[in-house]
């Protein structure tokens, strides 16, 4: 919470003179207002301003021995810990130029001597009043950076948790995957940073897009949730007709997440890489892929990375109607699919981060998993 502008007996005055009676003076006058503290050099006056409680206001004499109060405020503006403490100048020196130097160098105001009391303490309350505000000011912003910054990190872990949640339920109608979803994830991160710098996609890759990508990447498979046991969980190969069942998950997919957001009453953007993936990253770069047909760009560049990273994950793991290939013949047909399956350019910057994606493999293996040419 931010606490209510300070009274004015919360505050602190220093009082900086060399005479002990200019001292004595301004301290009775200020005394029924606020707490006060002196120095009767400048030295003392910076040691003061800089300890842990230094001063809300300072009013400061020009003319003393050693450092002039000039040469005070100088040291006092040039550090960072004290350079917010309003500085009163409360001086002889009644020539304009002195009061101009003054201000130039900081000063929030300047009161000649003799000084008439009603006037001097009027014109510190003035300032420490303003000094209130600012203060309530500053606090209160600095409490509502915090709000956002904790409001914002519980928004993305909402966000995390909803979409682990989600993908941690295709993952298990299908237990033969093992860590393919952690692993397909992290390709897909990777293979996102090697091309930001891209001409091509540069534009899309930014930091917060690399990020959503990786978030998304679990919900590829979400919509074999729909997908029958007989179909999914098939110990062989799938005949034609099953086939056009499994393909079905890409449209289950979406409209899973699309649900989700139904459900919560409106469009949330977090989700929309999550649903271009779903449902197009088995779409091929020269239209033969489903389920759309889709070719070329016109293929979401979050399902064109997502595309090589399934494909090549697939490869290199066993299935129940396949033996697993080895790294390099899993990027020899990578490569073969280049400009047919695979867009050309994110199928080159998959095979320079290829061994980067090789550790992954090993690091996200699980134990009972066969992964070809990896372990």
């Amino acid at each position: 919470m931010v606490d209510a502008i300070r009274s004015l007996g919360d505050f602190t005055v220093l009082v900086v003179d060399d005479t002990a009676a200019n001292l004595i003076l301004i301290s009775d006058l200020l005394l029924t207002h606020c707490k006060v503290k002196v120095a009767s050099s400048g030295v003392r006056a910076l040691k003061i301003a800089s300890s842990e409680l230094p001063p809300d206001l300072i009013l400061l004499d020009i003319m003393m021995p050693d450092m002039d109060g000039y040469e005070v405020c100088r040291q006092l503006k040039a550090n960072p810990a004290t350079r917010d403490i309003p500085v009163i100048f409360l001086t002889a020196k009644t020539d304009t130029s002195d009061e101009q130097l003054g201000f130039e160098l900081g000063a929030v105001d300047y009161i000649t001597k003799p000084i008439s009391p009603p006037i001097a303490v009027a014109r510190v309350k003035a300032n420490l009043m303003l000094k209130a505000s600012a203060d309530f000011l500053k606090d209160k912003n600095e409490f509502l950076e915090k709000e956002v910054v904790r409001r914002t990190a519980e928004v993305r872990d909402i966000q995390d948790v909803t979409i682990l949640t989600m993908a941690s339920l295709a993952e298990t109608r299908d237990n033969e995957t093992g860590n393919h979803i952690i692993r397909t994830q992290h390709y897909v991160k990777l293979l996102a940073q090697k091309l930001q710098t891209h001409p091509r996609f540069s534009h899309y890759l930014d930091d917060a897009t690399v990020d959503l990508l990786f978030k998304s990447a679990p919900l590829h498979d979400i919509g074999k949730i729909g997908i029958p046991d007989s179909v999914l969980l098939k110990p062989g190969k799938l005949t034609p007709a099953e086939f056009e069942v499994m393909k079905t998950h890409t449209t289950l997919g979406k409209l899973a997440i699309e649900s989700a957001e139904t459900r919560l009453g409106k469009h949330v953007p977090f989700l929309r890489c999550a649903k271009e993936i779903a449902y197009s990253h088995q779409e091929k770069w020269d239209g033969s892929g489903y389920p759309e047909g889709l070719a070329g760009d016109a293929i979401p560049i979050s399902a064109r990375l997502m595309a090589i990273a399934d494909v090549y994950d697939a490869l290199i793991s066993r299935r129940v109607y396949k033996h697993p290939f080895t790294h390099e013949a899993s990027m020899a047909i990578i490569q073969e699919g280049r400009g047919v399956h695979f867009d050309p350019d994110v199928a080159d910057a998959f095979a320079e981060v290829q061994l980067a994606c090789k550790e992954i493999a090993q690091r996200h293996a699980n134990a009972d998993e066969d992964i070809a040419g990896i372990s």
